[in-house]
């Protein structure tokens, strides 16, 4: 039986999205209704519908592609941090597993879980992607010495900081 949701249909083909990255297990393409632009889902490039059902050799591409986005988007777009979050089952509105990278900013008023949306205006959604795509590390994790302290969480504590 061939599944027809939003994910199969991009990895397919039959269906246009801004696409960060994609290799054979697993696929990054911008949401097209972002909290913030550069808002990128990681989803498997074949159909799973939810963590628990994710067969364990997907578990570290996924997480690695996840990973790279995150450090890409810091790159890419100057984002001080990122989002890093899957639905399961419930508020999950495509029923393939994906995981959220959110670009984060210090002050960029997200609040808890209610995520307001917003669009790319013409054209923007394709200069995001190739930023973000041009910035993507290669599959080997980073040293975490080379990274910023806010990065690896090692910096000074910020009781300011949003949750």
């Amino acid at each position: 039986m061939r599944v027809s949701d939003v994910i199969c249909q991009i990895v397919r083909g039959d269906l246009d999205a801004a696409v960060v990255a994609q290799e054979d297990e697993v696929i990054a393409f911008l949401d097209h209704r972002p909290v913030f632009k550069g808002h990128v889902l990681v989803a498997p490039t074949r159909h799973v519908e939810t963590l628990l059902t994710l067969p364990s050799n997907l578990m570290v591409p996924l997480l690695t592609m996840a990973q790279r986005v995150a450090l890409a988007i810091s790159a890419a777009l100057g984002a001080q941090g990122t989002f890093v979050a899957i639905n399961n089952v419930v508020s999950q509105s495509i029923p393939h597993l994906h995981i959220h990278v959110v670009p984060r900013t210090k002050g960029d008023g997200l609040r808890g879980f209610f995520w307001p949306r917003t669009r790319y205006s013409a054209g923007e959604i394709e200069k995001y992607a190739q930023m973000i795509s041009e910035a993507l590390p290669e599959p080997s994790p980073p040293d975490s010495s080379q990274l910023a302290p806010h990065l690896t969480g090692r910096g000074e504590p910020d009781p300011g900081r949003d949750s």
